[in-house]
């Protein structure tokens, strides 16, 4: 459970009548556009990037598959450019006099008294990995969110939110395990985010009161799921999976989308350190998700808990090491910048200057552009400044969910761009590494061109090549693939 809150409303007392929650419904598959090469795509009015300048070949998958018979196979029609697995959930802010106790008996009370008559839809926002997906969208990428919501009034909100960012959405249920759990187990998962007068933040999930997976009934990739992986080029994944999801299933997903040729996204999160002390099912499948992602993104604190690695870049190149698949590493700096290592070389990229409001949903939307950079085989130098920025128009509003960056945002953002430069920090980090690698490095003034091992790229020229393509973007509505 992505454990992030949304922008902060006074309560309203009393709640609603009480929620009546139904029996469960099997997999539903719900597409704003088709899963078929040959039938026409309906785009979201947010979808409005188009890929015409960057247009390239896609990345073939590395030859990284389980199965030494997949080379022979036909590779897959991709019509889809992001996937994202699990993690879909419902935000719900609420202003409180007082957090509930630290104790997870009077926590659990706290929840179940909330739960109890659902407040007002305007407290409500998409949560999770609907942050990942609404952020993609919105720069133009076609996306499915394949997961489980329940046959109720929260499982309907995110069913219409993503439909209406043109977002398809397959379900994940089994029906023979309908009869056999509780109804609870098959309800959509709230994060109740609680917010006291001093602007203190508490948490309430039900995924925090069991030491099993939310939706543990779940034992197999149904069809639609595989084929919805199958017709994605990247399936995204984050730790908080684990929450929903049993290792079995999160391992069966990444090893059939290798087979498939879907690049694989992982970002483990806070709960990468969990998982690094877990039980040896979760033990098992963080490994294997180091090794068989094709992206690894982190801050620099989970790649320093993940390697022991004080250094990002040290702890990046210790991942590509170890990774069977693994082409990039990037690591999120804050408010320094971001990072992308590879086997070659070494990109660096300070931070948009920008008045921050709220950092939720920030490293979402980061995310979303460096697919779309991985996708259309943009430059390193500007896939980052293009995360960067897409992080800081998020950061500018408040809260994530619907209120992630649009594209008109980002284009505002980067007509009059400004970084957030730290020469001290960034010479310090770079030093000891421009020996081995060659650097490339995003400045605000310094002239193009290399010295020694460090090459200069202005924001000014990555602006002027970025720029003229996102406001034709804009004008034209479409996207280009």
């Amino acid at each position: 459970m992505n454990h992030q809150s949304v922008a902060f409303k006074n309560t309203q007392f009393p709640f609603p009548p009480h929620l009546h929650y139904s029996t469960p419904i099997p997999s539903r598959v719900l597409f704003p556009f088709s899963l078929h090469p040959n039938k026409t795509i309906t785009k979201s009015p947010y979808s409005a990037f188009s890929c015409r300048g960057f247009h390239t070949p896609l990345l073939n998958h590395p030859s990284c598959s389980f199965h030494s018979s997949n080379a022979t196979k036909p590779a897959a029609v991709k019509t889809v450019d992001v996937a994202t697995l699990g993690n879909l959930c419902v935000d719900i802010v609420l202003n409180v006099p007082k957090l509930p106790p630290p104790s997870p008996d009077s926590r659990k009370a706290f929840m179940e008294q909330l739960s109890s008559s659902p407040p007002d839809k305007q407290y409500w926002e998409a949560g999770g990995n609907c942050n990942m997906a609404i952020a993609a969208a919105r720069l133009g990428l076609k996306c499915v969110a394949i997961g489980h919501v329940g046959n109720e009034i929260y499982g309907k909100f995110l069913e219409d939110l993503l439909q209406a960012e043109g977002i398809g959405m397959v379900g994940m249920s089994e029906e023979t395990d309908v009869l056999n759990a509780p109804s609870s187990s098959y309800e959509t998962l709230l994060c109740w985010v609680l917010v006291d007068p001093l602007q203190k933040h508490g948490f309430c999930s039900r995924a925090d009161f069991s030491k099993e997976p939310a939706f543990r009934w779940m034992n197999t990739l149904s069809e639609e799921v595989k084929r919805a992986i199958k017709r994605s080029r990247i399936l995204f994944c984050n730790g908080y999976d684990f929450d929903e999801l049993s290792p079995h299933m999160i391992i069966s997903a990444v090893e059939y989308a290798v087979e498939v040729g879907t690049s694989v996204f992982f970002d483990p999160g806070p709960r990468g350190k969990s998982l690094l002390s877990g039980t040896a099912e979760e033990q098992k499948a963080l490994k294997h998700f180091l090794r068989m992602s094709d992206v690894l993104l982190l801050t620099s604190d989970e790649a320093e808990s993940l390697t022991g690695l004080v250094d990002p870049i040290l702890a990046g190149q210790e991942l590509l090491r170890k990774g069977n698949c693994t082409k990039w590493v990037v690591v999120k700096m804050g408010p320094k910048g971001s990072i992308l290592i590879t086997k070659s070389g070494i990109t660096c990229a300070s931070a948009f200057k920008v008045k921050i409001m709220d950092t939720v949903g920030c490293g979402d939307s980061f995310v979303a552009a460096i697919a779309y950079g991985f996708i259309h085989n943009i430059p390193l130098v500007t896939t980052l400044a293009f995360a960067n920025a897409v992080g800081a128009a998020t950061a500018m509003g408040c809260g994530a969910g619907r209120n992630v960056a649009t594209l008109k945002q980002v284009v505002e953002l980067m007509e009059t761009p400004d970084l957030n430069e730290d020469d001290k920090f960034w010479n310090e980090l770079l030093r000891e590494h421009l020996d081995s690698q060659e650097v490339t490095f995003l400045s605000k003034m310094v002239l193009n061109g290399s010295n020694g091992r460090m090459k200069h790229v202005t924001l000014q020229k990555v602006v002027s090549e970025l720029l003229p393509k996102l406001k034709s973007s804009q004008l034209e509505g479409t996207l280009s693939s």
